[in-house]
């Protein structure tokens, strides 16, 4: 999703009392490319960050690559309709969800993907972890729009589901995150805990 931006260039004509501006398509979305290479290059073997948690060098050169792709994104409005997606987990800080993807096989299974399912038209927020072929352990929340790149949300139920089961839990908490960085291919969040996701929209759309 390319971004245009008007900046000044340092070359004008002497004669002109201010600086012609340029747009700068093509430069932004490159950098925005060799920014999002970079980072899924420092995630690429760090097992959604489980890994990562072992290693704080590696946590601090991914944080700083985050930053840099908030930099590219920080003037663009990322809680549109372009949010509304099914977003599968490339890479977290989130110490729940690393717990139940590490520790997933203590309960015979393990983790599929994990999920973030947002419909900004309906309100509407899904945290799934999915135990294939059929379980799942989901949360559903509420949304509200708060600002161009922030989401406040809020827990309304959750779900323990198996092939022929399914145990309602309890549901706790509310929050916000903001979307620093979103292109047609990759997300990148900061929330209220100062956690970090790193998310890209799957090749299908999950379903209750």
């Amino acid at each position: 999703m390319a971004t245009c931006l008007l900046i000044p260039t340092p070359y004008a004509p002497k004669c002109h009392r201010s600086p012609t501006p340029k747009i700068t398509c093509s430069s932004l979305t490159g950098q925005a490319q060799t920014a999002k290479r970079h980072l899924l290059s420092l995630i690429a073997d760090q097992d959604r960050g489980i890994k990562t948690q072992k290693d704080p060098a590696r946590r601090a050169s991914i944080v700083e690559a985050i930053d840099a792709m908030a930099v590219l994104g920080r003037d663009t409005v990322t809680t549109g309709t372009s949010l509304s997606a099914t977003w599968r987990l490339l890479w977290t800080t989130e110490k729940e969800q690393l717990f139940i993807v590490e520790n997933a096989r203590l309960f015979g299974t393990q983790a599929g993907d994990v999920l973030q399912v947002i419909d900004v038209e309906k309100m509407t927020l899904n945290n799934v972890i999915t135990f294939p072929p059929d379980g799942a352990f989901f949360v559903r929340s509420g949304i509200e729009i708060a600002s161009p790149q922030r989401v406040n949300f809020r827990f309304t139920s959750a779900v323990l589901r198996g092939k022929n089961w399914e145990i309602p839990l309890p549901p706790f908490g509310q929050g916000w995150f903001e979307s620093v960085y979103l292109d047609d291919e990759l997300r990148v969040v900061k929330d209220i805990r100062g956690d970090y996701l790193v998310v890209d929209r799957a090749p299908y759309d999950w379903k209750e």
